[in-house]
């Protein structure tokens, strides 16, 4: 969802800028201007043209409701929890394009293990679109607290290669032409 509206912060709220990833804190009254509302997440701009995240978690910080998880399948066995952990990555998006981070084809691999003191274990494999990314570590927390907060998951592992480099070959068809490439 994309937006022009102005909002005035009704709390100090941490954010983190964009695109190097710097934490900050803006402050309570502060007026910010909606840009993009994709995944729970929140990505604003500044009274001075800065543009920022603000985590779905601090969204009453902006009068907007957080992210719900009702759409996931119930259980936990390996197959539910493999398709919910795809299924939450899909709520992640890069703060700069409207596009997940599956759909842009960022993650290679998702696996689920069951461990033997119950739970399972995920392994995700994913990279960035450029490796340079300052949001690439914001990015990887984001994948790794979604997927750890599943019914089912003990334990979570995110790795980011470079190899194969992104391109935009990997983008599905569905991110191609939200972004106006076909």
């Amino acid at each position: 969802m994309y937006g022009r509206e102005s909002i005035v912060l009704q709390r100090d709220v941490n954010v983190v800028q964009i695109p190097d990833g710097s934490p900050t804190v803006l402050p309570q009254g502060h007026v910010v201007t909606l840009f993009q509302s994709l995944g729970g997440n929140f990505t604003v701009t500044t009274e001075r043209g800065y543009m920022v995240r603000i985590a779905g978690a601090d969204a009453d910080a902006i009068g907007k409701e957080p992210p719900s998880l009702s759409h996931l399948e119930p259980g936990e066995d390996a197959e539910t929890v493999e398709k919910n952990a795809w299924e939450v990555m899909k709520t992640i998006f890069d703060p700069e394009i409207p596009v997940n981070i599956v759909d842009l084809g960022l993650v290679y691999h998702c696996k689920v293990k069951a461990l033997p003191e119950g739970g399972h274990a995920v392994d995700v494999t994913m990279t960035l679109t450029a490796p340079g990314c300052g949001m690439g570590p914001i990015l990887q927390h984001d994948v790794e607290l979604a997927v750890k907060n599943l019914p089912g998951v003990a334990a979570v592992n995110v790795e980011v290669v470079f190899d194969p480099p992104w391109s935009r070959d990997m983008m599905s068809e569905i991110a191609k032409l939200q972004l106006g490439m076909i």
